[in-house]
């Protein structure tokens, strides 16, 4: 299996099984289980568990002498999003016509919350143009895109336009400028490579494993793909050819994925 982040892995696991469905702490045994199949020792993921408690996704439980996870009302808010995408009918064709253009100021003073900024706008399509000033294809809601740091930013922090191609100023130059068609190119064919015939791994929740390793790559391979208009991709884009492969392996690992989590949460 290919080198994945525990906290790709346990937004996965908690967006795929947790969210929407189970009001109850998921037991860190079990996480632990799930991840150390992906190859993710105990330590590390126990330590990742602290992080998204300290950043306020996730809710430590004591369970007798277990301790337990609970989603708070922002990792809820942030799975909900990202579900909006892992389950589009069509995730990598553009939303509505034209682009989206995005300026934001953010001081210097609030390092944590650019980041964090810079990567919604990542997960919603967006690239750097240049300084100060990002672009999407199509018609982005960024309102839904900024939702779970929108509290967080300051009023007139970030400044959006729709925008549409003139003539004699065509967007093929600046979409090679603000993404590596090549490299997302490779990021489709490495999720295929991976999943076309996925090699099930030896552990206690093999297919609960499976599943949040596809979801997580899933997930990943969206965040690469802003979902460019057809005319700027190359011949025989592989994006529908991985779409079907997530599916079908969604699929084939739901039922027992499923058992396994059951039989684990109580």
């Amino acid at each position: 299996m290919r080198t994945r982040k525990p906290n790709q892995l346990l937004l996965a696991l908690f967006g795929e099984l947790v969210v929407d469905r189970v009001d109850e702490p998921v037991p860190a045994t079990l996480i632990i289980d799930v991840l150390d199949g992906a190859d993710i020792a105990a330590p590390t993921t126990r330590a990742t568990l602290g992080r998204m408690a300290t950043r306020g996704i996730l809710e430590p439980v004591r369970r007798g002498r277990e301790i337990g996870y609970l989603l708070t009302e922002s990792g809820v808010e942030v799975l909900r999003e990202a579900a909006g995408r892992v389950n589009r009918d069509r995730p990598f064709d553009p939303q509505g016509s034209g682009w989206t253009l995005v300026t934001f100021s953010v001081p210097e003073r609030e390092r944590t919350l650019r980041h964090r900024l810079r990567a919604s706008l990542t997960w919603a399509g967006f690239a750097p143009l240049r300084d100060g000033l990002w672009v999407a294809p199509g018609e982005v809601d960024l309102a839904a895109a900024l939702g779970p740091i929108h509290d967080e930013l300051p009023p007139q922090t970030v400044t959006a336009f729709a925008a549409r191609e003139l003539p004699g100023f065509e967007m093929g130059g600046i979409v090679e400028s603000a993404w590596e068609i090549d490299l997302i190119r490779q990021e489709h064919e490495a999720f295929l490579a991976e999943w076309r015939a996925p090699e099930v791994p030896d552990c206690v929740t093999p297919a609960l494993t499976m599943r949040t390793a596809l979801v997580a790559d899933w997930l990943a391979l969206l965040r690469a793909d802003p979902g460019l208009p057809p005319q700027h991709l190359g011949d025989d884009w592989p994006a529908d050819v991985s779409l079907e492969t997530f599916r079908a392996r969604r699929s084939e690992f739901a039922e027992e994925s499923e058992r396994e989590f059951a039989a684990r949460l109580h």
